[in-house]
């Protein structure tokens, strides 16, 4: 949000101070005051990793699936930060971790950055390991483009189906492309097919670099 607009309780949940936070909400502001992007504290709580200015606010009843103008809840916030114990506290309370498709992903937004505590709360509290948005693909897809292998690992541990990813692009395809050999010897390991075919009819071996070690793996799985 923009910074003109913010209340002492944004810029106290933001910075963390839970006693200035504490005195404030006793003088009567209300928890959910929104900046005119539609931020609220809690969102800056989360944002900043603040899980105890996160309870105080939510103890106050403040709402845990608010929504920005973009779409971003405090939930998103925190995994988009990688506070584990934010999204937990906001689970607790409530949180809905998974939203219509065209919403931001808490879930999606934990893979890419490589917040697998985060990842591993989500999982634990049952969400759709496989969810599948148009404009990202799953969430094992976008962990492997950005290749975070703990949250490849988690996701697939989790039940996350190897093969699925952004339309015909299989996560193999995006490992071959982003020439990590770890990565494509787990999905290997987990079942991935050498043979699967993107829209433009190629395989993974086929967007790996030439002569490179992944070609060669590949090369050796056929």
């Amino acid at each position: 949000g923009s910074w003109a607009d913010r209340s002492p309780l944004h810029e106290a949940a933001s910075q963390g101070r839970l006693l200035s936070l504490k005195t404030l909400l006793s003088q009567g502001y209300n928890v959910d005051t929104l900046t005119i992007d539609q931020v609220t504290p809690l969102h800056e709580a989360c944002l900043g990793d603040h899980v105890g200015c996160a309870r105080i606010l939510l103890e106050a009843g403040a709402n845990v699936n608010a929504t920005t103008i973009d779409g971003v809840t405090p939930l998103f916030n925190a995994c988009s930060r990688g506070s584990a114990a934010c999204a937990e506290l906001l689970l607790e309370y409530g949180a809905k971790a998974q939203w219509e498709s065209c919403l931001p992903s808490p879930t999606h937004e934990a893979a890419s950055r490589g917040h697998s505590e985060c990842l591993e709360v989500l999982i634990s509290w049952g969400i759709d390991v496989d969810q599948d948005l148009p404009h990202l693909g799953t969430p094992l897809y976008v962990a492997c483009v950005s290749q975070q292998i703990h949250c490849i690992r988690k996701l697939l541990y989790a039940g996350a189906n190897v093969q699925k990813g952004k339309h015909l692009e299989t996560p193999l395809h995006a490992a071959a492309q982003h020439s990590s050999t770890e990565i494509v010897n787990l999905l290997l390991e987990f079942g991935a097919d050498i043979n699967a075919k993107n829209t433009d009819f190629e395989r993974p071996v086929d967007l790996a670099a030439p002569s490179s070690l992944v070609e060669r793996l590949l090369l050796l799985h056929e």
